[in-house]
């Protein structure tokens, strides 16, 4: 006898597969039910979840603000993927790919939507000249590792974070296949981050803002719980670079934002003002 998976000839769909996300996934797009996304009063309008990937819109959004951009005021939504969402009409209207986050600008008419957390980094980057280095030579290395983020955080989420945290069941192959590749990335990171300040040398751009929630939270022990597994103190330059990065004002801003978990001074699901987040970390114990 063997528990070996033989493939059928043909895939069909198994709504019981368990796990957290078994409820909602489905091999088909498109809106399941009616229903507007809410607008605000600025032109800016982010509709997304506190996961790594909206935190990189709202860390970016806020540094925007606290350089003095004010016209990256913005309205923020929360869409709670596990109630799927993301799948109401108005939201497959913005991005049809049904994925946190998605950007209204309303600055423009018509508006644009622009969906992909890393496309929207660029695109308020350049909409407002700031955090992606002007000179060739730098912005290229920010852009390598804008985009070696967008093609590698997959293997870290859907891959190890998914198989080690979310799984219904531990499945020893997956787990080792995953955080083999998931370790060989902090390596990387950390081998570049002896020589460089920052991803980009000693400019802070929109590669660390992408970088920062999933390999930064990796290594302090904020996602998956996973530090230890993963030894992270191997990686000592790795966690000089996400600790320096944690101090920022703006990013201990921009990750609670579309919060609504873990402590009160973590959680502001719905940001309409600079006030919204004032409120909320003058709740955290000193």
């Amino acid at each position: 006898m063997t528990n070996e998976y033989i493939p059928a000839k043909v895939w069909t769909e198994d709504t019981n597969t368990g796990g957290t996300w078994a409820s909602i996934n489905r091999p088909t797009s498109g809106a399941r039910h009616e229903q507007e996304l809410p607008v605000g009063e600025h032109a800016l309008q982010l509709y997304s979840m506190g996961t790594p990937n909206g935190q990189k819109v709202t860390i970016m959004l806020e540094e925007l603000l606290a350089l003095g951009v004010t016209e990256a005021e913005y309205d923020a939504y929360l869409i709670r993927i596990g109630d799927g969402d993301q799948f109401s009409s108005g939201f497959v209207a913005a991005n049809p790919n049904s994925k946190i986050p998605v950007l209204v600008d309303h600055s423009v008419t018509p508006a644009i939507n622009v969906f992909e957390s890393g496309h929207i980094l660029l695109y308020l980057a350049e909409k407002f000249g700031q955090l992606l280095p002007k000179e060739l030579a730098q912005r290229t290395v920010a852009m390598n590792w804008l985009f070696w983020l967008q093609g590698s955080a997959p293997y870290l989420g859907g891959g190890f974070g998914h198989f080690y945290a979310y799984a219904p069941e531990k499945l020893e192959y997956p787990i080792n296949r995953f955080t083999m590749e998931a370790k060989r990335q902090l390596d990387l990171l950390d081998k570049h981050l002896a020589e460089n300040r920052y991803l980009a040398g000693d400019e802070y751009s929109i590669a660390d803002i992408a970088t920062w929630p999933w390999y930064g939270n990796l290594v302090l022990g904020n996602l998956y719980n996973a530090a230890e597994f993963l030894d992270v103190e191997r990686y000592p330059n790795l966690l000089r670079w996400a600790n320096e990065i944690a101090e920022r004002d703006t990013v201990q801003r921009g990750r609670i934002v579309n919060r609504a978990w873990g402590e009160e001074w973590e959680q502001v699901p719905e940001r309409h003002s600079k006030a919204d987040i004032d409120q909320v970390l003058a709740k955290q114990p000193k």
